[in-house]
């Protein structure tokens, strides 16, 4: 039977036919390009997580259920790919959504080319048609995170909507505002044990295995267990350096500042420092009586 696509635009919906389905995250890399990882969270009635075992990202690829994982990135014809499987038959009543999510490492959304989530049938074979697809556009070119698109129930059945809806905050924003615990330094060691695993593997041509429709090729290794992304910290600028305030004169009836030991010699042009004799003249010196210094002429 031959399967229709579906080209959806922002905020459209299509019912899904089958119990599990196949998100595939594909784009262009490139120079200046960031990597890309798909992330999925699982969300109850209320519309947030049940507890932080609902999330599914690079260090928790899968599910306690084992219904909903993350599989390793694939290299193919048209770029890379980062997968997300769920067995939505099979999940429990309790959730309602699974929110299917992309975040960028190393740059915003702005950089990421030709972006687009690719919905597949998982029980079908790798050379078939992709159910849906959606183009995801930056909205505002800042965005660190987006939420591609939702698996959501309606009836006995469920449906897939395109969303497009960005977050300037990374993933753990999008994870915070789904009701996630973020613990920060577990986040940054996380990250530092990912560079120093991708360090240890460059230039290792299995790094990105050919294969179709972002589906794991024959022989690949344990998508639970590959380690396929790494996250570096973002570097922190230096502090920039404040120049020191030049003294200036102080208002009348103020204090006067400290006079540095030795004062620079004035620039060309400029009169000379009162030697400190002539700020403090003899006790017979009488200053003159007070008067305007101008004196408008008639």
């Amino acid at each position: 039977m031959t399967v229709m696509t579906h080209a959806m635009l922002k905020g459209s919906n299509v019912p899904l036919d089958t119990a599990a389905v196949r998100a595939v995250l594909r784009w262009t890399p490139g120079p200046g390009v960031p990597d890309v990882d798909a992330s999925a969270l699982l969300l109850g009635l209320s519309g947030r997580v049940r507890s932080d075992e609902d999330f599914v990202f690079y260090n928790q690829p899968r599910h306690p259920s084992g219904l909903v994982r993350r599989l390793p990135k694939k290299r193919v014809a048209e770029g890379l790919t980062d997968t997300v499987e769920a067995d939505l038959g099979g999940l429990d009543g309790s959730v309602d959504r699974v929110v299917i999510a992309a975040s960028s490492d190393g740059g915003t959304f702005r950089s990421v080319l030709d972006l687009r989530i690719l919905l597949y049938d998982a029980t079908a074979g790798h050379d078939r048609e992709p159910l849906a697809l959606f183009d995801v556009t930056a909205e505002t070119g800042e965005e660190t995170a987006v939420i591609c698109g939702e698996l959501y129930r309606r009836g006995d059945g469920w449906k897939f909507r395109a969303v497009g809806q960005g977050y300037p905050t990374g993933l753990i924003g999008l994870a915070t505002d789904f009701g996630i615990s973020v613990d920060e330094d577990a986040a940054q060691e996380a990250a530092q044990n990912a560079q120093e695993a991708r360090e240890a593997a460059q230039g290792s041509p299995e790094a990105f295995p050919a294969a179709q429709d972002g589906g794991a090729p024959a022989g690949a290794p344990d998508p639970d267990t590959d380690l396929t992304v790494v996250h570096t910290p973002a570097p922190v600028p230096p502090r920039p350096t404040v120049p020191p305030v030049p003294d200036r004169a102080p208002a009348y009836g103020y204090p006067q500042a400290q006079q540095p030991a030795n004062p620079p010699a004035p620039a060309y042009g400029y009169p000379q420092p009162v030697a400190a004799a002539e700020q403090n003249p003899a006790p017979e010196f009488r200053m003159p009586p007070m008067g305007p210094q101008f004196v408008r002429s008639s």
